[in-house]
């Protein structure tokens, strides 16, 4: 199935394509040292027996928990259930952290995923500690906590029935509809003050979402997912991320008006971010799909970064710089205030029910639910 060899070769190599594959190449990331891509005539075959070659790998986890002392974002621990994202999303800035693992930012991301192994028993440790103090914790803020492998391994829903049993504040940002699967903990969680959710809305145009997010749920059912989480008692938002000047953004005011008619009660944004390797990925995907517009589109991005693609200092790399942010920011504004939403966030989380210790942990909550292993092949 693969092809592995030591070393990169000349200025990376190409992707061999996929169904639903967003990256349009294959680049060898900051750190590799050996390279392995799909052997060609296993490709061949996936692709004309409908076979799906995207992997999933157990990774033994160490540190489940990921602090963080970043000023500009309002959370300081995360988790992160999955390295890698079948989602496929070009613009993804968590790309790069595939360089850490010799493999590729670009299709490798989107292929070949890692997800967390016996993380309610790292939970429960984490949590017994005197040491430990609880603050909310949030998921989704690096690859999708639901994207479509969550349906057969359910690891995000093992790490929430966790946090229901310990009685544990969440966040939750995706765009994945395999949350919907989770309602019942969702909504227990909500009862009790201790989760929120952001649903991630990009465009409204189905024709953009294709490229631009090839294996997401389409706008239509995401909007449907702020008006099921609604229903059913859970706190909802929505981010409008990322905006990407000439491409997305003359939809803005009628994706803030979508997502606030189905239920969303605050609302974000952020300018589109293209760290290290997701520049030229994301250069090279205009090209190919909008090659009358890509000389434009990178000039507005540049023109709000300093002249640069990207400009990683806190407190401007979420919403950029010059006219066009400023203009970015003024119509947001704008939006908000025709629904008296200016300003609204969601209510906090509680953090006051937290016990360290339980005997109440369900697993036949999960039963139905549960896998354990490489279930999708190496």
């Amino acid at each position: 199935m693969a092809v592995t060899s030591p070393g990169p070769p000349q200025g990376g190599r190409p992707a061999l394509r996929i169904k639903g594959q967003g990256a349009q190449s294959n680049a060898d990331g900051r750190y590799l040292q050996r390279h392995s891509e799909l052997d060609p005539e296993y490709l061949a075959q996936a692709q004309a027996d409908g076979t799906d070659p995207v992997s999933f790998r157990a990774e033994r986890t160490v540190n489940l928990l990921t602090r963080n002392r970043s000023p500009d974002i309002p959370f300081d621990r995360s988790i992160n259930p999955y390295k890698g994202c079948e989602h496929g999303c070009i613009y993804c800035f968590a790309r790069p952290t595939h360089a850490y693992l010799d493999l590729s930012p670009g299709a490798d991301f989107e292929r070949i995923i890692y997800y967390k192994t016996d993380v309610q028993a790292h939970l429960r440790t984490l949590f017994a500690r005197p040491s430990y103090e609880c603050a909310p914790i949030a998921m989704g803020t690096n690859t999708d906590p639901y994207q479509p492998g969550e349906r057969r391994l359910r690891v995000t829903r093992q790490i929430l029935q966790t946090l229901l049993d310990h009685r544990h504040p969440v966040s939750i940002v995706t765009k994945g509809q395999a949350l919907l699967d989770d309602l019942d903990l969702l909504s227990a969680l909500a009862e009790l003050g201790l989760v929120k959710v952001m649903i991630s809305v990009t465009t409204l145009s189905n024709a953009l979402k294709a490229r631009l997010e090839p294996r997401t749920a389409g706008p239509a059912r995401r909007l449907a997912m702020i008006a099921a989480l609604k229903a059913a008692g859970v706190p909802v938002g929505a981010m409008v991320a990322p905006v990407i000047p000439f491409l997305n953004d003359e939809e803005f005011e009628s994706i803030v008006d979508a997502c606030v008619d189905r239920g969303a009660s605050e609302l974000n944004y952020i300018l589109l971010r293209l760290p290290l390797e997701v520049a030229p990925l994301f250069e090279e995907w205009l090209q190919q799909q909008y090659p009358l517009k890509a000389e434009r589109v990178m000039a507005a991005v540049r023109g709000a970064r300093g002249g640069k693609a990207y400009d990683a200092r806190w407190g401007v790399r979420m919403r950029g710089e010059g006219p066009m942010a400023s203009l970015l920011a003024a119509r947001f504004d704008r939006a908000l205030g025709r629904h008296g939403l200016r300003g609204a966030q969601l209510s906090p989380l509680r953090r006051d029910l937290f016990r360290q210790r339980t005997d109440n942990a369900a697993p036949a909550v999960l039963a139905r639910n549960s896998a354990q292993g490489d279930l999708f092949g190496s």
